[in-house]
């Protein structure tokens, strides 16, 4: 059996054990392609069906999360957590709360997580959760309710040493801290069992800022390949929420004039660039306010919104998509292209089609994929858990000398697998064959469990 046959059977044993759960098919065909070249050359990893073992989670579960409104109205939501693969930790991810959450979803999260986290070289599984609850447009009161009954059930599943939870798309600093605190009632502990909570209660400095500072440290590493850097770059970034933000923020710093962010309504686009007087604007907006990025264009005139649209159509070297999934298709990777971009950095997780990125790979512009990339945020959680373990919370540059540490072992991990005989890295290439041999390794030394 050859690489494409391996691929082409194997694919369809997922799709027919999986049906309509079209963004699980999406991630793990990516990662199969890369890898089945290693698998069909290792009978080891053949006759012990690791890839097979990895793409089905070790344990689903699903609940239902009733609540009750300020209007009195009792509402039901669906829960969920998928607990993917513990081979090399305990199961590590974050929890997302929006109207699209399905198990399609939380799957490829979950699948795309385990391999984020073994790049981080930390010692954590790949798990993901959530539900259909959406945050906007509740009272603080009604996300306090659901929070502490979707943690009600959840509790009784999760652990330090068993499965740590974190923020992901309408999970921020408050949601987590409402769970966390249903959870430390309910356990009868104070662990670190989340990550991504306030700095009174065991939180680490940087996490808020870690996956969009992760993913300009890891764009600053691919740029530097080419002997350049985000000085003097314009960049186009998706989204507006924590890692659009901070991404912004560290572009910003690192000498970029930034000209984009967006959110589900449409973007604004700032010619004079997004600067950190403006960004300060942005912040009290979306996490104070709670408002739309359309506001902008009312703060700052000289500015244009787009509705409806994405900013991929604007000019700019360096793109930065960091909403969501899928956030960036075949013709808009080819527009980037035509108007001078030459590095894609992801800060979202799979927000890049696979059509688009083989118009990215095909055009040999750096891209990197979003497991690779955007796997601060995670790396800054493991370190999170670390100085929950020991008691100790470490200082900003300590934590941001680790991140920037990792993020640049991550990228070494990923030149090393992923350089191609004509010198391109094919970063998606490098990042899921350095992910799965640590996962495959730790699989196969544990025996068929």
């Amino acid at each position: 059996m050859n690489a494409q046959e391996y691929v082409s059977q194997f694919m369809a044993d997922v799709i027919a054990k999986n049906p309509n759960e079209p963004e699980f098919h999406q991630a793990v065909r990516e990662v199969v392609e890369s890898v089945a070249p290693l698998i069909v050359e290792n009978p080891q990893l053949l006759n012990l069906k690791v890839m097979e073992r990895i793409v089905e989670p070790e344990r689903v579960v699903m609940f239902r999360v009733p609540w009750v409104s300020d209007s009195g109205e009792v509402m039901i939501n669906k829960g969920y957590r998928i607990q993917m693969n513990s081979a090399i930790g305990p199961y590590k991810g974050g929890v997302r709360f929006h109207p699209s959450v399905n198990l399609s979803i939380l799957k490829f999260l979950a699948f795309e997580q385990t391999f984020k986290n073994s790049l981080t070289t930390l010692p954590m599984g790949g798990g993901k959760g959530g539900s259909d609850f959406n945050p906007k447009g509740k009272s603080e009161m009604e996300i306090m309710r659901f929070c502490q009954s979707f943690i009600t059930e959840l509790y009784r599943h999760i652990g330090p040493d068993t499965d740590v939870p974190a923020g992901d798309i309408g999970v921020g600093g408050r949601e987590v801290a409402y769970m966390f605190g249903q959870y430390k009632r309910l356990a009868n502990e104070f662990t670190g069992t989340f990550t991504g909570k306030g700095r009174s209660f065991g939180g680490s400095i940087m996490r808020p800022e870690a996956t969009g500072y992760g993913a300009c440290y890891f764009g600053q590493a691919m740029l530097a390949t080419r002997g350049e850097s985000y000085k003097g770059k314009t960049v186009a970034i998706s989204g507006a929420g924590n890692v659009a933000q901070f991404a912004a923020q560290k572009a910003t710093a690192l000498g970029a004039k930034v000209v984009t962010l967006s959110d589900s309504n449409g973007f604004i686009y700032d010619p004079q660039g997004i600067n950190e007087e403006k960004l300060k604007y942005v912040f009290m907006l979306k996490n104070v306010q709670r408002g739309r990025i359309r506001e902008y264009v009312t703060k700052y005139p000289e500015a244009q919104y787009f509705d409806g649209q994405r900013p991929w159509i604007v000019k700019c070297d360096i793109a930065m998509p960091c909403a969501t999934q899928n956030e960036l298709n075949e013709e808009e990777a080819r527009t980037l292209i035509a108007n001078g971009c030459t590095c894609v950095v992801e800060g979202a997780n799979m927000p890049t089609t696979p059509a688009a990125i083989a118009v990215f790979q095909n055009a040999k512009i750096l891209y990197s994929p979003g497991k690779a990339s955007n796997a601060g945020g995670v790396a800054t959680s493991g370190l999170e858990m670390t100085q929950n373990s020991i008691r100790l919370g470490w200082s900003k540059e300590e934590v941001d000398q680790k991140l920037q540490s990792i993020m640049a072992n991550i990228h070494e991990r990923c030149v090393e697998f992923g350089t191609e005989d004509d010198g391109y890295v094919n970063y998606v290439k490098g990042a899921n064959i350095a992910g799965f041999m640590k996962v495959a390794d730790a699989m196969v030394a544990q025996g068929i469990v």
